[in-house]
């Protein structure tokens, strides 16, 4: 694991904290691409602070696609006992933020490349690193449409979130909404003539925690799933600005992770329907709750008996499936018809956006074996 370890290394000493660029590491995955024979196409963000990569050598035709992030989430207000932008080791771990999360699969993607390079690949090497994807999948989904025709269809695509080297086959769809509640504004002492927008806001959480009952009673469920059920969550409520005000305006944040089998559409449309009917509850002209929708991934949902996974399992040598709590990037490429898992090394919920993160070295050699078994179907 040498080499990988090396480039594990380079990677985790940029600071690529969502709120920050990651040109610097994009330009070095793409000077380490092309040194290598890899025809390489950087695709920069819509304000050109930030940019994927997309990586391919071989002959034309479908090959196989690994995917990754390079965007980490942030160390602040965590308590590190190292340096978390300096990969450290000990023991049989190494440490640093984003070992698990996951540029520990991305040292091993470009370690795989190298070898790529002195290989005779009968398909083609597919490569595409993202950004933004921990707030999101914000970079993804600027990428995709520039990003579809370069790809094509290859015949696997593993998206390598940490799985602890097990083949996911799904994870929830997510989308992030705002509700913005308006009422009037007066002096407290007379607070019952005026519509108080917090009022409102109370109300509509009360219709989305009796929509959350409702998703675990009656919705579709899926015990591989942790929670097995579809989830509304409110995250943030803000309004006001002093006691003797009554507020005009409120806004919360909250969002909902939805099982294949129930739709997103059909959700959302309840939670419209429910800021209607509390509007509808005060007279004054000016109440009314706004719903903003501004961000939204696909879940991944790959059938049993999927030729998909049989593949996947033999080249990480891996039995079972499972699925996993937390979003990927993996439904964007599964609509656009690619075969796609997530598998990769660490656990999300060991390690992933925690203090102190750490990739256990058998899980990176894992890793690097899964490479070599995809190195060696590409050359057969």
């Amino acid at each position: 694991m040498t080499a990988t370890l090396d480039i594990l290394e380079r990677l985790i000493g940029f600071d690529t904290v969502s709120r920050n660029s990651n040109l610097e590491l994009a330009a070095y995955a793409e000077a380490f691409l092309m040194e290598r024979g890899f025809a390489v196409m950087r695709l920069p963000s819509p304000d050109g602070s930030k940019a994927g990569i997309y990586a391919e050598k071989g002959p034309a035709g479908q090959g196989v696609l690994l995917s990754a992030h390079t965007d980490v989430v942030p160390v602040d207000g965590q308590d590190w006992s190292r340096d978390p932008f300096e990969m450290t080791m000990d023991g049989d771990r190494v440490y640093g933020r984003g070992t698990t999360d996951m540029k520990g699969y991305v040292a091993s993607v470009l370690a795989l490349a190298d070898r790529a390079a002195r290989a005779d690949l009968k398909e083609p090497l597919k490569i595409a690193l993202s950004y933004d994807e921990e707030i999101g999948c914000v970079g993804i989904q600027e990428m995709l449409e520039r990003l579809a025709p370069l790809i094509g269809r290859p015949r696997a695509c593993f998206v390598g979130e940490p799985t602890e080297m097990k083949v996911a086959t799904g994870h929830k769809g997510k989308a992030a909404l705002r509700a913005v509640c308006h009422g009037q504004s007066g002096h407290s002492a007379l607070a019952p003539d005026c519509t108080n927008a917090l009022h409102l806001a109370g109300d509509f959480l009360a219709e989305l925690r009796a929509l959350q009952d409702d998703l675990e009673a009656n919705g579709a469920r899926d015990a591989a799933y942790a929670v097995p059920y579809s989830t509304v969550h409110a995250g943030m409520l803000n309004g006001g600005t002093a006691l003797n005000i009554v507020p005009d305006r409120a806004e919360m944040t909250f969002e909902y992770r939805h099982l294949a089998a129930d739709r997103s559409e059909d959700i959302l449309a309840r939670i419209r329907a429910a800021a209607e009917k509390i509007s509808n509850r005060y007279p004054a002209q000016e109440a009314r709750i706004e719903v903003e929708q501004y961000n939204s991934y696909p879940g991944l949902d790959v059938p049993a008996g999927s030729p998909i996974i049989a593949f996947a399992q033999k080249l990480a040598r891996s039995n079972g499936t499972t699925k996993v709590a937390f979003g990927t990037e993996a439904g964007f490429f599964d609509r656009l018809g690619v075969p796609t898992v997530v598998c990769g090394p660490g656990s999300m919920e060991g390690q992933g956006h925690k203090p102190d993160e750490y990739l256990e070295l058998s899980q990176l050699a894992a890793c690097d074996a899964m490479m070599d078994r995809i190195l060696e179907y590409l050359t057969s």
